[in-house]
């Protein structure tokens, strides 16, 4: 039996939001963390640093958040934007996660099923808001409430990588691994219910 809700009026009727414009303070600063985050994680991969691997780490969520904080603070959110930022996530993501592995190779079955689930399935997921008439995935809970709170909220967000990275800091190879496969699962049953919402809503 279906849990989906019917399609809101409001939100199906709304025009389609602007792509941009790209100059923008929030997009300068994503593309600032991440060729800084990338750049410092090709150092820390061919130098196995685990010390530069953390700092790049830290430019790399740091500048997450704070793009996100500019965009809204400044109301400059845009879809390109949106994009842009899903895209450099993905950049610093798997550099970062080459690093790790070659500063610690046992994590290398973590790092396997993690970046599968980033790259493949939460790309995807994230890029589905363009399918519906909202500025990015911050403003899903517009299309589904319990998709956004699993996986873009601020506890979802912060939760689904800092818990395998934080995993892996402390040594705990075989817990990152279970958190890792947890997150494919959620990520799993987030994709079929969007393809739900995608055929509930005629899109």
């Amino acid at each position: 039996m279906s849990t989906l809700v019917p399609a809101t009026p409001v939100l199906a009727a709304a025009p389609t939001p602007r792509v941009g414009p790209f100059a923008t303070v929030p997009n300068l600063v994503t593309l600032v963390r991440t060729v800084a985050a990338v750049a410092l994680g090709i150092v820390a991969v061919a130098s196995t640093d685990l010390v530069l691997l953390g700092v790049a780490y830290g430019i790399y969520w740091v500048g997450d958040m704070l793009d996100g904080w500019s965009a809204r603070r400044l109301g400059q959110e845009t879809r390109a934007g949106a994009v842009l930022d899903i895209v450099s996530d993905r950049a610093c993501t798997s550099v970062l996660c080459v690093g790790l592995v070659a500063a610690l190779p046992g994590v290398t079955p973590v790092a396997i099923v993690f970046l599968l689930s980033f790259m493949v399935l939460d790309t995807m997921l994230s890029l589905a808001f363009l399918c519906w008439p909202v500025m990015s995935p911050n403003h899903f809970h517009r299309v589904d409430l319990l998709v956004w709170r699993l996986n873009w909220s601020p506890l979802a967000k912060a939760s689904n990588t800092a818990g395998v990275v934080g995993a892996v800091a402390v040594g705990w190879h075989g817990v990152a691994l279970v958190v890792a496969l947890a997150i494919v699962a959620l990520k799993v049953w987030s994709s079929v219910r969007v393809v739900r919402l995608l055929e509930r809503d005629g899109r």
